[in-house]
């Protein structure tokens, strides 16, 4: 590790800046918080990098109710507008204690967290997770906590995103915010919507990339059909599979590779189902009910499946 010190007594060292960032990329975020201090060469290096990824945790409690690391990068970036086209990768989730109710002060954190990303137009890669946001009381807009987010957002060169909060019945859902927003996505390849139970319509023209999708499968049936969807992860229960989501799935612009059902415990029907409308399926990782045995579940199943089991 190289000790800080003063700026000026370190002497410039003859490396383009190339150069020092790919031997800076081996060092923990710790270590380059450290090397921002050595020099202001290395501080417009190390800080660039350390903005460029931004991986943030917050565990929301009772006695700490307010996502202050997402608050305390808000601002920092905020006095930082240099750094906004360095920011690549931006990784927030929010979780909470279920023994208590959801926290009540989350109004603040969302339209904070919302004017940053609002200012970031090179973004390539955002998991947002707002866990009880979309659960707690608000004076604001019907809409869910996520869309107060995106909204505004413009993100031209995103490849990866994956949206969600914690669920239960009778939560705001999402509107046509989301639709609007995923169809400004021009350069989606991957997308996971962990919270959403619903038809989403977008123009049929809109993620003409998209090669994953991890999400409920009323989702999936709406948004795989013309699309060149490759690998598909659904969740839910396997009841939630059903006789007129299922081939609405299977309409994809190229064959289907992949199917995770792991997040779900698949009956044989399920399984039969899948044979039936998805015989190309290359890959196919599946958790069985405790119930059925494994004899059982494979019985009349296209054994042209490469099959990942893990039985529950």
């Amino acid at each position: 590790m190289i000790a800080p010190a003063a700026h000026h007594s370190i002497p410039d060292i003859a490396l383009p800046n190339e150069t020092l960032t790919v031997v800076f990329d081996e060092l923990p975020p710790s270590t380059l918080a450290t090397i921002t201090r050595v020099s202001h060469r290395f501080n417009a290096v190390a800080e660039r990098m350390l903005y460029a990824s931004v991986l943030i945790t917050d565990m929301l409690a009772e006695a700490s109710p307010i996502p202050y690391k997402t608050l305390r990068w808000c601002e920092s970036l905020l006095g930082r507008p240099h750094l906004l086209s360095a920011t690549k990768r931006i990784h927030v989730r929010w979780h909470s204690d279920p023994q208590y109710p959801p926290p009540r002060h989350l109004t603040t954190p969302v339209v904070k967290l919302a004017d940053v990303l609002g200012l970031l137009r090179y973004l390539e890669s955002l998991d947002l997770f707002l866990g009880p946001a979309n659960l707690a009381p608000t004076c604001l807009e019907p809409i869910h906590a996520i869309e107060r987010i995106i909204r505004d957002c413009y993100f031209p060169m995103l490849r990866y995103c994956s949206l969600g909060a914690e669920w239960c019945k009778g939560v705001q859902p999402y509107t046509h915010v989301l639709g609007s927003f995923l169809a400004s996505l021009t350069s989606l390849r991957h997308l996971k919507l962990q919270d959403h139970h619903s038809p989403l319509n977008i123009p049929s023209q809109a993620l003409p990339f998209l090669t994953s999708f991890r999400g409920s499968p009323d989702t999936a049936a709406y948004l795989l059909p013309g699309r060149p969807v490759q690998y598909l992860s659904l969740l839910g229960q396997d009841s939630d599979v059903n006789r007129e989501n299922l081939p609405r799935m299977t309409d994809t612009s190229v064959p289907l590779r992949y199917l995770d059902l792991s997040a779900m415990s698949a009956r044989p029907i399920l399984l039969r189902n899948i044979s039936t409308h998805m015989p190309g399926i290359e890959v196919l990782k599946v958790r069985l009910a405790l119930r059925h045995t494994l004899h059982y579940a494979l019985s009349g199943i296209n054994r042209g499946f490469s099959q990942d089991f893990h039985p529950s």
